[in-house]
């Protein structure tokens, strides 16, 4: 069973960095007046608002854990949205918090303090007739129990506190849930439990599968992140879930991971999902719920920048009021006939368009369009060659990749799902590590590039140069361990292949195999004489998410051959639009 796979290392205290002025335990309801600061560099409150802190909250098996409430002073019954993930509920004025604000270039100044991390502003919500809950989760701070990672579990503990929130008296029965990252895959979990007051979500990227978004990307042990979260968060009194330790010992597709991925066919509720093509943890699997979910209304709102700067934004922070205000207030105001889809098409040289309205994603004038690789050529073209030719490189050699190229002669733009198909062979080997990029060129050859922050300073161009993904837009990536290469036939697309990870099929000597690899979601134009470059490596290609990572290197020996035309139509699908 899952929960005899898991594994589970003792909990430690919070460290400085991670505690913020309302962290000490202090029960108690206390009113906050208008113009309050938590601290001078946070903003002051608009209204009064009455602060519930940690108030006790049972779950169904018995376990305690600790909530602060935001809600407007007054007797009116107001809406609440839950704010679910590990982070600490009085951690928005910690210096981690800040230092985050201050690595994309956001003032303090927008937000109150009051905020959890990546999470909806009391100061905000309340003046528009909203209560916050901000709790600390199973096994985090002053909550009991063990903590776990993205799971199943958090999907009942929530429920439990929604149908808790749903029954005070100040609550009119209705709850909504928001937030980006980790309190977006909290909302896919909770929703797929059905609690039957939660009315409405809002997951602002976050990832939907653990094993292939976040530890196991492509088959490859790729933990950087994962060690990042578990060490940085997940503070409490007893133990929490150790994934580092659970992707060594379970490498294959296990009841463990998938209790880690969200029952998408149960998530019925109103859902407005906001998703950008830059994040590498979150964009796939943001993408990936988008498609699965079974909600009948759902919208998808594909941005041009980075998820924090997003979140906060103002023109944004009002849009999501419009949803809230439709579904958990009952206002008429339209939304419904908000585009289902409203995406960006990213230009790189400042020419981005955002806001432009579809049915569906991809568009409906999208056709995927196979590019065929040339290794004589070194081109990609649409008409398939006929004479068989490879390019190889060795994986510790310097070049450890081989690219190609096309020239687009005429105005073209991309807005779907890449993929790559190739025909590879390992020599010297039984395994590779591939990974690819699609890269867009300028007409003289020149990678283009954007920061998708507004910290564009010296030190954002040192970190970004290799690494700092989530800082710095350089292209579409994917990956793939050609041992793992088998398609799980149910939930491939033509589009999306997927993996099944469930079995490992090692390479013989002068074995050449066809694999699929999914890249991540574009929209991205080219104008006449820009090009765009397909790279495969033995390298990881863009570095890590985020600073200070843990870097992943490919477990390669030997050399890799890449083989092109006749028998060996190897190819990188585009989503090019027609009109």
């Amino acid at each position: 069973m899952s929960d005899d796979q898991k594994m589970f290392v003792p909990s430690h205290p919070l460290p400085p960095a991670r505690t913020g002025l309302l962290t000490a335990f202090d029960p108690g309801t206390r009113t906050l007046e208008a113009g309050f600061r938590v601290a001078p560099q946070f903003r002051e409150l608009p209204v009064d608002i009455v602060f519930e802190k940690d108030v006790a909250v049972t779950l169904r098996d018995g376990v305690t854990i600790h909530v602060d409430v935001f809600r407007p002073a007054g007797t009116a019954q107001v809406p609440v949205i839950v704010a679910w993930s590990p982070y600490g509920k009085g951690q928005g004025t910690s210096g981690s918090v800040m230092g985050v604000f201050g690595l994309v270039g956001l003032s303090n100044e927008i937000v109150s303090g009051l905020e959890k991390f990546e999470a909806p502003d009391p100061a905000y919500w309340c003046a528009q007739g909203y209560a916050v809950c901000n709790p600390d989760i199973r096994g985090v701070v002053d909550s009991e129990g063990d903590s776990v990672i993205w799971d199943r579990q958090e999907g009942r503990d929530c429920y439990d506190l929604i149908e808790w929130l749903a029954e005070q008296e100040w609550c009119t029965g209705k709850v909504g849930m928001s937030g980006t990252s980790y309190l977006a895959v909290s909302q896919w979990f909770t929703a797929a439990e059905q609690p039957p007051h939660l009315v409405a979500i809002n997951p602002w990227e976050g990832v939907s599968d653990v094993y292939r978004d976040l530890v196991l990307r492509g088959g490859m042990p790729d933990t950087g992140f994962a060690q990042q979260l578990q060490d940085g968060s997940f503070f409490g009194k007893n133990r929490k879930e150790d994934l580092l330790a659970e992707a060594e010992r379970y490498p294959l597709m296990t009841e463990l991971w998938e209790n880690k991925i969200p029952d998408f066919e149960k998530i019925t509720v109103p859902a407005y999902i906001v998703a950008s093509y830059s994040n590498t943890l979150h964009t796939a699997g943001t993408f990936r719920a988008w498609r699965r979910i079974a909600s009948e209304e759902k919208w998808l709102r594909i941005h041009n920048g980075q998820e924090w700067p997003d979140y906060y934004d103002e023109a944004n922070v009002e849009d999501l009021r419009r949803f809230f205000d439709h579904y958990l207030k009952g206002v008429d105001n339209g939304w419904d006939t908000t585009p289902r889809v409203r995406f960006s098409v990213l230009d790189l040289e400042g020419g981005d368009l955002v806001g432009l309205e579809a049915d569906v994603f991809p568009p409906a004038d999208v056709t995927s369009t196979k590019f065929y690789l040339d290794a004589g050529t070194r081109r990609l073209s649409t008409d398939a060659p006929a004479a068989e030719a490879s390019a190889a490189y060795l994986v510790d050699a310097n070049p450890n990749a081989v690219s190609f190229l096309i020239r687009f002669d005429e105005e073209t733009v991309l807005a779907g799902y890449p993929k790559a198909h190739l025909w590879v062979e390992a020599r010297d080997a039984d395994d590779m590590d591939l990974f690819v990029l699609v890269q867009k060129l300028d007409k003289y050859g020149t990678p283009l590039q954007a920061f998708t922050v507004p910290n564009q300073s010296a030190v954002a161009h040192d970190l970004t140069d290799h690494g700092a993904t989530i800082l710095r837009y350089k292209g579409s990536d994917g990956r793939l361990r050609v041992s793992a290469r088998h398609l799980d036939e149910t939930l491939s697309t033509a589009d999306v292949p997927a993996h099944s990870f469930d079995r490992i099929e090692k390479l013989a000597s002068g074995e050449i195999v066809e694999i699929e690899i999914d890249l991540l979601p574009v929209g991205l134009a080219f104008h006449p004489g820009e090009q765009l470059r397909f790279i495969i490596s033995s390298h990881n290609l863009l570095g890590t998410l985020m600073p200070a990572i843990r870097e992943y290197t490919g477990a390669n020996t030997g050399q890799h051959v890449i083989h092109t035309g006749g028998q060996h139509l190897s190819y990188l699908q585009l989503p090019l639009t027609t009109s």
